[in-house]
């Protein structure tokens, strides 16, 4: 099996970004964006998808942090897509539930080659530590856009709106380590009866 890695850059007159993934990794991640925040919320990805990321960003913070959060999505969508090549022998959909006290969400993915984002997440508040909850639909419009996937995320409930979409990014990793897991009985097969993804 070849390795299922990638590196993107991406440089904008907003945001010039590095992201780097390994699909088989073991959870390591390293940030500098400038976004606290996100790298917590992305931190979760790298812990429960066990997908190492790197992501160095540099962007119009003094503006506001939208460029960059959803440039970091788009980046990191196409490192995913050519990380994952032609979807050969990968179990293609994944699914994840994941509480946290109070909170609950559900985050489906399908390796489809279609992008399509469901959204639905109620928050409770507009800020959490100063970072705009806005950004996170900005964030995985992003990816799904470039990773050509679709992906149904919803917060069933939650009353804390940390909680809240933390639940939904680490939903969002276990999802992908289950999308991307390789299938042993697909062997090299496209999971599809199109024959093509």
């Amino acid at each position: 099996m070849s390795e299922r890695k990638a590196s993107i850059t991406r440089n904008t007159l907003e945001t010039q970004i590095t992201a780097t993934v390994n699909l088989d990794g073991t959870g390591q991640a390293r940030f500098d964006t400038g976004v606290p925040f996100l790298e917590h919320m992305l931190d979760q990805i790298a812990r429960h998808g066990l997908i190492d990321l790197d992501v160095q960003a540099k962007g119009d913070l003094h503006i506001d942090d939208h460029h960059t959060v959803e440039d970091i999505g788009i980046t990191l969508g196409q490192a995913f897509a050519r990380a994952v090549g032609d979807k050969k022998g990968i179990f293609r959909y994944g699914h994840a539930y994941v509480p946290l006290d109070e909170a609950l969400s559900r985050v489906v993915v399908d390796f489809s080659g279609r992008p399509g984002l469901v959204y639905n997440i109620p928050f409770t508040r507009a800020q959490v530590g100063g970072f705009d909850v806005d950004l996170f639909q900005e964030f995985f419009q992003g990816f799904v856009n470039h990773a050509q996937v679709t992906l149904h995320i919803d917060n069933l409930r939650g009353e804390n709106s940390h909680h809240q979409i933390e639940t939904v990014y680490k939903a969002f990793g276990r999802a992908l380590r289950m999308a991307l897991g390789l299938d042993e009985r697909m062997a090299d097969a496209m999971p599809s009866t199109k024959g093509v993804l």
